[in-house]
């Protein structure tokens, strides 16, 4: 029997997939808007143009975009076993958080619950806002685009973008007004599954850094 050759602890490690998003960006529109469903360029991986509607929503804080999901398990125990014999996924809930410091459409609208166009929606940059907070919010669905950007080693751009095709504010925290610091519209959203796409969330990896990584 030949003798096992111990690994190489080496062996796999790779430190130029060790990613940041060194640049975050997010795009909203409304629900009635075209969903993400192919957001990069096919030929070599460049981002493809957004479908009508949606807008940025500008400049965030430094804290960046928080993705949180809440996974809660159903475990089946028996008498013959200490550990769980069965475990099953009860519910998984997805989640974005990030605070924006524009004060334009986008964030009031979402913070707000207002649609970002159409009857109902605030009028332009420029012109005067008038907001009445109804009795019952009607909280509307919007869809979110999330892209971060990264450079691989070659200079070239690696994106990892996520789409949540059917979103709405569930949380929001305190707007301050204050000298010591810009006014903020900090949300957190929750993805839901559309309907039509069959998910919550779909996310992507690619660009022309991306592929440089490609093993010849």
């Amino acid at each position: 029997m030949s003798t096992p050759t111990p690994p190489v602890l080496e062996d796999g490690l790779r430190n130029d997939l060790i990613r940041k998003q060194l640049v975050q960006a997010i795009y909203a529109a409304d629900y009635s808007a075209a969903a993400i469903t192919a957001p990069f360029v096919t030929a070599d991986g460049t981002l493809a143009g957004l479908p009508t509607g949606y807008v940025p929503v500008g400049y965030t804080t430094d804290d960046g975009l928080t993705f949180a999901t809440d996974l809660s398990m159903s475990d089946t125990t028996s008498s013959q076993s200490t550990e769980p014999t069965r475990s099953d996924i009860e519910s998984e809930v997805l989640t974005g958080q990030y605070a924006p410091q524009e004060t334009n459409a986008a964030t009031v609208s979402m913070y707000k619950g207002l649609p970002l166009s159409g009857a109902g929606a605030l009028p332009a940059l420029g012109e005067a806002w008038s907001i009445k907070r109804p009795a019952v919010p009607k909280l509307p669905y919007y869809r979110l685009l999330f892209i971060g950007l990264d450079y691989g080693d070659d200079g070239g751009e690696i994106y990892i973008v996520k789409h949540y095709p059917k979103a709405r504010v569930i949380t929001k925290d305190d707007t301050q007004w204050a000298r010591g610091t810009e006014t903020q519209w900090p949300v957190t959203v929750q993805a839901y599954r559309d309907p039509v796409l069959k998910t919550a969330e779909h996310e992507w990896v690619d660009g022309p850094g991306w592929r440089a990584l490609a093993t010849p």
